[in-house]
């Protein structure tokens, strides 16, 4: 199937790439209540299931599943992103495009998206999410990284608490 046609699956769960503009930038842990709220706003808009999320200071990565019949993860995005950029106050490096455009300057105009194809592949994702703070050097352990699903994760009992990731799943790179 060509990939246009399976990145609209409705009903779909899909894994998610988003970064900020500046790959140095702290914003998103910074300003983690104002990135939750901009979420909960978009659920209540727009609703879809958070299977598992990780948010680093620069990037995120996430699982969410659409409600059947719904392919429309684009519009969730734009969303958050509007809703995240309105809480926080500017200050960002602005280009020329972006000032004429009347942009903020704050996250990379498109993201990643991958079509989870079965349970295999929700696990994969699901690991490389949880991993993702040790992988960037946040943290030692999956376990002591506070913006994430990990936690839940645990309290579910799919992971112990000492959960290590597969050697499969560090060398992943989807970023």
């Amino acid at each position: 199937m060509p990939r246009y046609l399976r990145a609209c699956v409705p009903g779909g769960t899909f894994f998610f790439t988003v970064a900020l503009l500046e790959r140095q930038s702290h914003l998103l842990t910074e300003h983690i209540d104002d990135l939750r709220l901009a979420f909960a706003d978009a659920r209540r808009r727009r609703p879809f299931t958070i299977e598992a999320i990780v948010i680093l200071p620069d990037h995120l990565h996430c699982l969410w599943t659409l409600p059947p019949g719904d392919s429309d993860f684009s519009v969730r995005w734009h969303d958050i992103k509007a809703r995240f950029s309105a809480r926080i106050p500017p200050g960002e490096r602005l280009s020329a495009r972006r000032l004429k455009k009347s942009e903020r300057g704050i996250w990379q105009r498109r993201f990643w998206e991958h079509v989870i194809r079965d349970e295999r592949d929700f696990w994969l994702h699901g690991d490389y999410i949880h991993y993702n703070p040790v992988k960037h050097g946040h943290t030692e352990k999956a376990a002591d990284w506070p913006y994430s699903s990990f936690q839940r994760f645990v309290q579910r009992g799919f992971y112990p608490l000492n959960w290590a990731a597969s050697e499969k799943v560090c060398d992943l790179t989807m970023e």
